[in-house]
């Protein structure tokens, strides 16, 4: 049997499951549609919130070679989250592994490059066109938006109202995409050719 060399890590959302008093990571299961669709030669998985000292060690055992971090929960609901996540960014950063971050994803990008948020109206449950390099119509679920392009990133697409919606490193396979691509219906063969060439 053939071992893929794609091997996909996905970050997870922490949930409080109802009538339980404990914290449950979580993965929306559309993400195994998109990724079976997009890269059906891939092997993926979630990755627990663990924090920034396991994190690197979980990910090097299982040979995780690619990163998704997945969108879900404002930045900075989640602390275990959020650290389990810039430690994620730092060890990608060393290897140079090429990383998506979807929705809060590319907000963690930026945050992990000192950029703040800032809270925006209509831009939750809306589609946007977007503008710049990228020009295809996108969902929207996000209430925040970053204040500016974080460093070492260039701005690759804008909505109409000129919020930041796509930015791409200029030295690593690093992109950041502000909607979910695992949410169109059906997938966007945009989204599936630009994730293929990110993750090649």
């Amino acid at each position: 049997m053939l071992i893929s060399k794609l091997r996909i890590g996905v970050t997870m959302r922490i949930l409080q499951a109802e009538g339980y008093d404990e914290p449950r990571d979580a993965l929306a299961s559309v993400w195994a549609s998109f990724l079976n669709t997009a890269l059906p030669e891939a092997i993926w998985m979630p990755l627990p919130n663990i924090g920034r000292d396991s994190i690197k060690a979980y990910c090097e055992q299982w040979g995780i070679n690619r990163l998704i971090l997945s969108g879900g929960e404002d930045f900075g609901v989640s602390p275990m989250r959020d650290e389990t996540e810039h430690q994620l960014l730092v060890w990608a950063a060393e290897h140079k592994i090429p990383v998506l971050g979807v929705c809060r994803g590319m907000q963690m990008m930026a945050a992990h490059k000192g950029v703040s948020l800032k809270l925006v109206d209509g831009h939750v449950r809306k589609r946007h066109t977007l503008q710049g390099s990228l020009t295809h119509e996108v969902n929207s679920y996000h209430r925040y938006s970053l204040t500016e392009c974080p460093q070492d990133f260039v701005v690759t697409a804008q909505a109409e109202d000129g919020e930041i919606e796509s930015i791409k490193h200029s030295a690593l396979q690093w992109e950041g995409w502000m909607w979910h691509p695992e949410r169109e219906t059906p997938f966007n063969p945009i989204d599936i050719d630009r994730l293929k060439a990110l993750f090649k």
